[in-house]
């Protein structure tokens, strides 16, 4: 580092308690007022939860841990960082002492400053001779690099299985940054309702017991209280695949709704009621754990971690938050039939279609639209939570797919030979259609063009807010690509505007463990999956690509010429023993051409 001797640090208490060091170099030698006591240097302690990294800037990184007592102490706990160009830490460039107490539950995260733009550096914390695992990170390029690669992941779900997703991403060895779209957590407990006497299994709990991932007897509720996202977020980095990923890359996160509660808006959630205290309280509890437990630089207004990340010239990446800040509650279908089952289709519309409906709020709305406006990159990028695409299906197919949620038993297996006949039929009438067939009627065409919205809590219950996105990219000239997590499957759309203009293309990456459309539809088997995702193809026209079945990741890969987006799969999350599915892996390249960009 240039003339840097020492370091100057300033420790910067958020609204939540979470600590941050500043660290702009390397300590000076010898003693000082932060030396460890001779109380102190006894401690038995351990590095449980390894290390990780995260919100890279061209000149600075997060560097994180968490320092365990080996006694059931409380006392503060005096821990060594260090940051070097090398693994052996033979080149220091930055190093100091922060204390981790029980105000951030011995978290600790430093602001590692004054390095040098894309530039790889290693790290690692040591306390009473213990030292913890090393880590690998990088900061952000200053001039137009070749390339740029990142791994993204969604919704992990521990009672589900093992996070072997994670431990096949962490052996790329040329990625740049990996991003988590949000729910890194779950916040269910074991049994609905925390009943343990009827003990019927909360949410993807079913197989927790028999693959020992059951949730432990001090965290097995659900998440309400700042010590149970605690618990959970330590439970989760015991996994051997979370440790690897976050020692691999340096990690960009944003939450999604399982962080605080399923579904959640800015003023409450599906899964939040007045029996379960105040939803404010829980989510800043929930907020609290979160800035402690991961690599995320701490601001003042903790709902607020819309953020911009630039590589470069090449890609200017924009972190959306899309749940707490400024959503409107979502819509639900069930609140326009009447007692006698009619729909009322003019209301729908008129709220759907309303200009004031929301997801972001009008402030983060603005920034992004400012900040598109500033960015001279080839690429603009939207890290965000849900589909953006349009995932429009026959109505009909709609009222089945509603009855499944829930169903069990006699129900859903009707239910889903109803759901198989009606793809059929759909199916052969599209074809028809696209075939250009004169027999058709207009009562067939009419079962394939009369479309309704799949999800109403993704983009497409929030129409006039997408299409001031699509409009602001269109106007701009941007090369515009989305990413989305949320669904647990992959997806790649096509972004079209109302006028039916191609305006960018969105890729979502699979869940870690969360269970997909196998589990919902019932595919029992890959020859099943490929069906179902092919009459889904076909009848959604926006959609390009659907792996409705497996568990994996993403990368995309962006260069100056194209953007390509990678899908690896793995064959299992029921141990930590897995393969990778290459049968079922899938590539999609897009290139960068002087008009709107289309798969």
């Amino acid at each position: 580092m240039r003339g840097m001797t020492r370091r100057e640090f300033i420790k910067v208490s958020g609204a939540v308690a979470s600590t941050i060091l500043i660290s702009t170099g390397l300590s000076a030698c010898g003693s000082s007022s932060n030396n460890q006591d001779n109380q102190s240097a006894m401690l038995r302690v351990a590095f449980n939860h390894g290390v990780a990294s995260g919100d890279p800037l061209a000149t600075s990184v997060i560097i994180w841990t968490r320092v365990t007592h080996l006694e059931a102490l409380q006392s503060d706990i005096e821990v060594t960082f260090e940051v070097a160009t090398d693994k052996a830490f033979a080149n220091l460039v930055h190093s100091g002492i922060y204390t981790a107490n029980q105000t951030s539950d011995f978290t600790v995260k430093v602001d590692a400053q004054n390095l040098q733009a894309g530039t790889t550096y290693y790290y690692r914390f040591s306390s009473n001779g213990v030292i913890s695992p090393i880590g690998k990170t990088k900061t952000l390029p200053i001039d137009n690099p070749e390339q740029i690669k990142m791994a993204l992941f969604t919704c992990a779900n521990y009672p589900n299985g093992y996070f072997n997703v994670y431990t096949e991403a962490a052996k790329i060895e040329d990625l740049d940054v990996t991003l988590h779209l949000g729910d890194y957590i779950y916040e269910y407990g074991m049994y609905e309702n925390d009943d343990f006497d009827a003990k019927v299994p909360a949410y993807a709990t079913s197989k927790a017991v028999a693959i020992g991932r059951e949730l432990p007897q001090d965290n097995n509720k659900e998440l309400l209280l700042l010590e149970d996202y605690r618990k959970r977020y330590a439970l989760y980095h015991t996994d051997s695949g979370t440790q690897a990923i976050h020692a691999a890359a340096p990690m960009i996160v944003v939450w999604d709704d399982h962080e605080v509660a399923n579904d959640t808006y800015k003023e409450g959630a599906q899964n939040h009621d007045e029996s379960e205290g105040d939803f404010a309280q829980r989510t800043q509890d929930a907020l609290q754990a979160y800035f402690e437990w991961l690599p995320i630089r701490t601001i003042e207004d903790k709902k607020a971690i819309y953020r911009r990340f630039d590589f470069g010239g090449l890609v200017s990446l924009y972190m959306l938050e899309t749940r707490l800040f400024g959503r409107d509650k979502q819509l639900s279908y069930s609140s326009y039939f009447d007692a006698q089952g009619n729909f009322d289709a003019q209301t729908f519309q008129s709220d759907i279609g309303s200009p004031t409906r929301t997801m972001l709020g009008a402030t983060q709305l603005e920034w992004l639209q400012q900040q598109m406006a500033t960015s001279n990159a080839t690429w603009q990028l939207l890290g965000q939570q849900v589909l953006m695409g349009k995932m429009y299906l026959p109505s009909e197919l709609l009222m089945v797919i509603g009855g499944l949620d829930g169903a069990t038993g006699e129900t859903k297996t009707a239910l889903l030979t109803q759901l198989n006949a009606l793809l059929g039929e759909l199916v052969t009438i599209k074809t028809r259609m696209l075939q250009q067939d004169a027999t058709l009627t207009q009562e067939e065409i009419a079962r394939v063009t009369t479309v309704l919205p799949y999800n109403l809590d993704a983009w497409d219950g929030y129409f006039m807010e997408r299409e001031t996105i699509f409009g602001t990219a269109k106007a701009l000239g941007k090369k515009l690509v989305v990413v989305a997590g949320d669904t647990h499957n992959a997806w790649a759309n096509n972004l079209r505007d109302y006028k039916g203009e191609v305006i960018g293309v969105e890729f979502a990456t699979p869940s870690v463990t969360s269970p997909g459309l196998e589990e919902y539809a019932g595919l029992s088997d890959v020859m099943m999956a490929g069906q179902f995702e092919g009459a889904i193809d076909l009848l959604i026209d926006d959609l390009k690509y659907l792996n409705a079945y497996d568990r994996g990741f993403m990368t995309l890969t962006f260069d100056a010429a194209q953007v390509s987006a990678n899908w690896y799969y793995v064959n299992g999350c029921d141990s930590t023993e897995y393969s990778l599915n290459a049968h079922r892996a899938k590539t999609i390249t897009v290139a960068n051409t002087t008009g709107a960009l289309s798969i």
